[in-house]
């Protein structure tokens, strides 16, 4: 780019002002009309006032106020020159000049303004080789026509002269507004300059002030920072050494790394030897899982075969201790010999003594005594404990995980320890527990056991009693205990052998604290009365059964089972030769249909027995509930209970003979 054409067109503007020649007026030679020429000079000055009135007025539009940048006014050329080129302004300014017109307007000197010449009277000059005529004599009207008719071709060349001068004139007045209306635009962009100018002055005062004020606030602020920098450096100071100790312990944990990655590298091959190992172990584990899950189904074949060889109908004697209170008995009125094995061996026989009062001699010597003998597949003698009841029936507990139906009976006369072996002693004691805590116990603990094998169980429990052939709820709450809670015995659908008792609650438990809360609320609800046996007697078959569901998902198998177990109510027969009173009555009643109950259940039990093809579930309520758990590979186990009391020695003997038929 030329540096010529990159000059501040400002500094142009001031060469060419100070480059101008001045316009000067000269005297006006413009044409006069005919009636003009005949005037005198000062007539002919005021003819031609207007004309210069005019001139001066096109002079004073070419002028430029340039009083604020001290430009001197324009001037005319003088008419003595043929052709004067005006110099044009250029119209715009360079953008980085911007700030230099000040400092240029500012430095220009004012030029002193050349006065305009006052034109004097017009003069005609002199024709060359022409004399002036002399006065012609007024009769020579010849003559004077020729001086008129010279003097008119002499004002027409004028007059012609004169025209070329005012074309001249008009062709400079045009270049002079021309150049004016430039200086104008000029003049219009210098001052929209000078004025964004100001206003960046302005704005860069206010900015100064907000700068100044900024500074301040810096200032403080760096005094805070400079605190803040000594304080920045204490404690680089501190992490430095902090660093050099971290440094330090990098050091060492690098080593330590680098002996890591050394032990990895090791403990890579070995778990690579490892996982070797596992999937030959996993193998392995997945062959002994089908040979464990052989040997368990051979263990629930051959634990079903042995409960057979034993007998599906088995029957249990217990005889209770003497309680405190009551009088001893004679030496010799319960025996209790040895095994078949010998002293080792559990009992399995009971002797049973008894006087005959009908066969007393009139000397008054004492009757003779009858022994009566008893055999069955156990017995337990007074001193038995609870968890030796328990280890003899836990095989059929068993059996009832493994898919079997299994049903546990508890008979006896009132008083001779049924609920006790049913539900145990009062108190909590854990010696003393009963069939049913410690058969759930075992159940959830081999369950467990089981689910380790891929077996899932679920437990669902309902406890019933029939009093007086009426099926209640034990586990009734609320508005559903009382006559209004009776149950029915229905079948669970159209065309199915499962029973399910209307009415009633079933109870999904799955620890030991939820069956010892069945068990209390089942004893608050159950029917008792004072008979002359024992002063809280249940009148009652109270039966608690819990529905076992087992599944091997990976195998498709499945396992449904009840465990069904009974508390008889008393068995005592009704003295026929007592008088009835009103309440007796209802008392008799109650016996009535437990005896027959009872009764029925022992004809059921003779004809699986004895293998008969009709059964007489229905004519009891207890054996149409059980008949699920009676017949075919269901397991049945009978606790006969008897008193070790003389005086009860009737009752004993029929409960006795009631479990060996």
């Amino acid at each position: 780019v030329d540096m010529e054409s990159q000059r501040c067109p400002l500094l142009e503007v001031k060469k060419n002002i100070e480059l101008k020649t001045p316009l000067v007026k000269g005297p006006s030679q413009l044409p006069l009309s005919r009636s003009r020429l005949k005037r005198g000079p000062n007539q002919m000055e005021d003819a031609l006032e207007p004309a210069k009135k005019r001139t001066r007025g096109v002079g004073a539009a070419t002028k430029i106020n340039m009083s604020r940048s001290r430009v001197p006014p324009l001037t005319t050329v003088p008419q003595t020159q043929s052709h004067t080129a005006v110099q044009k302004v250029p119209k715009k300014t360079a953008p980085r000049c911007s700030t230099a017109i000040t400092a240029v307007l500012k430095n220009q000197k004012p030029v002193p303004a050349v006065p305009a010449q006052k034109p004097g009277p017009t003069a005609v000059p002199p024709i060359a080789g022409v004399k002036k005529p002399s006065k012609r004599p007024a009769w020579d009207l010849k003559g004077q026509l020729c001086d008129l008719n010279a003097e008119l071709k002499r004002c027409r060349e004028k007059t012609q002269t004169l025209d070329q001068e005012n074309q001249q004139l008009r062709e400079q007045l045009k270049e002079a507004q021309q150049q004016a209306k430039d200086l104008g635009t000029e003049r219009s962009t210098l001052e929209g300059e000078l004025a964004r100018v100001r206003t960046q002055a302005e704005q860069g005062q206010q900015q100064l002030g907000n700068l100044s004020a900024r500074v301040l606030e810096l200032e403080e602020r760096l005094g805070t920072q400079e605190g803040l920098v000594q304080v920045l450096q204490k404690e680089q100071l501190e992490l430095q050494e902090e660093r050099s100790g971290l440094t330090t312990r990098l050091e060492e944990q690098e080593r330590r790394l680098q002996a890591s990655e050394a032990a990895l590298s090791s403990s890579q091959a070995k778990v690579a030897s490892l996982q070797q190992e596992t999937a030959t172990q996993a193998a392995l584990l997945a062959e002994r899982g089908d040979r464990l899950h052989g040997l368990e189904m051979e263990r629930r074949r051959l634990h079903n075969q042995l409960q057979e060889l034993k007998g599906n109908i088995r029957v249990f004697c217990r005889v209770r201790p003497v309680l405190e209170g009551e009088s001893t008995p004679s030496p010799g009125f319960l025996l209790f010999p040895p095994g078949p094995g010998g002293p080792t061996d559990p009992p399995t026989r009971l002797s049973l003594a008894r006087s005959d009062d009908r066969r007393a001699t009139l000397s008054g010597a004492p009757a003779p005594t009858t022994r009566h003998h008893f055999s069955f597949d156990r017995v337990f003698p007074p001193g038995s404990r609870q968890d030796e009841v328990f280890e003899e029936i836990s095989m059929l507990v068993q059996s009832a995980l493994d898919g079997y139906p299994v049903c546990i009976f508890a008979y006896g006369q009132t008083g001779s320890g049924k609920t006790f072996t049913m539900e145990g002693g009062p108190g909590g004691d854990p010696q003393l527990e009963g069939l049913i805590p410690r058969a759930l116990r075992h159940l959830f603990s081999v369950a467990q056991e089981l689910n380790g094998q891929g077996w899932t169980y679920s437990f669902v429990a309902s406890y019933v009693e029939i009093y007086n052939e009426t099926v209640r709820d034990l586990l009734a709450t609320g508005t559903r205990k009382g006559p209004g809670g009776e149950c029915e015995i229905r079948r669970a659908g159209p065309g199915s052998e499962e029973l399910t008792i209307t009415n009633a609650r079933y109870v999904p438990v799955s620890c030991e604290k939820e069956v010892e809360t069945l068990l209390h609320l089942a004893s608050q609800n159950r029917a008792v009365a004072r008979t002359a046996q024992n002063e809280r007697s249940s009148r009652s078959h109270s039966v608690f059964q819990l529905q076992i569901s087992g599944e091997h998902a990976a195998r498709g198998l499945q396992c449904i089972a009840p465990l069904n177990l009974v508390d008889l109510a008393g068995s005592e027969r009704l003295d026929p030769g007592l008088a009835l009173g009103p309440g007796e009555r209802d008392r008799l009643r109650e016996t009535q249909a437990i005896n027959s109950s009872l009764s029925t259940l022992g004809l059921v039990i003779m004809a699986l027995s004895n293998k008969e093809s009709y059964v007489p579930y229905r004519n009891s309520k207890l054996t149409y509930l059980l008949q699920n758990s009676l017949g075919g590979s269901a397991k049945m186990l009978m606790f006969v209970n008897i008193s070790p009391l003389e005086e009860n020695v009737s009752e004993s003997l029929n409960s006795l003979r009631f479990a060996s038929k």
